[in-house]
């Protein structure tokens, strides 16, 4: 490791870190969405629509957007169904890790994951 990487990090460090402001908001509007009923969580859905139509765009949407879906995903753990005749339970809430990686898409950028880092 050369002196310039170990002062600058890796390009992929310094790209987690960028992208670490956002996780930071998605995780205080996910704390906050835990308060909210399912029908308001449900009408996120009309509100972002709304907002978009009015000139937000996505990048502005997505914060509250990945934190709805994160508090969708804690509420259904310990739900369980069939899929094609096998029991299925859900018991996913991504990590930091993989809000990363899906900023990281929603942007455009191609995403490696480790194995382990829950794809």
């Amino acid at each position: 490791m050369n002196i310039l990487t170990k002062i600058f990090g890796t390009k992929h460090d310094r790209e987690v870190k960028r992208l670490m402001p956002l996780v930071h908001k998605i995780n205080e509007h996910y704390e906050a969405f835990h308060a909210l009923s399912e029908a308001e969580l449900v009408g996120m859905t009309d509100k972002f629509k709304q907002r978009l139509a009015d000139g937000e765009t996505l990048d502005d949407i997505l914060p509250e957007a990945y934190a709805v879906v994160k508090e969708v995903c804690r509420r259904l753990v310990g739900t369980s169904w069939n899929v094609v005749g096998h029991d299925t339970e859900w018991n996913m809430i991504p990590f930091d890790v993989q809000l990363i990686g899906a900023i990281a898409l929603h942007q455009g950028k191609i995403t490696e994951m480790a194995t382990g880092e829950g794809k």
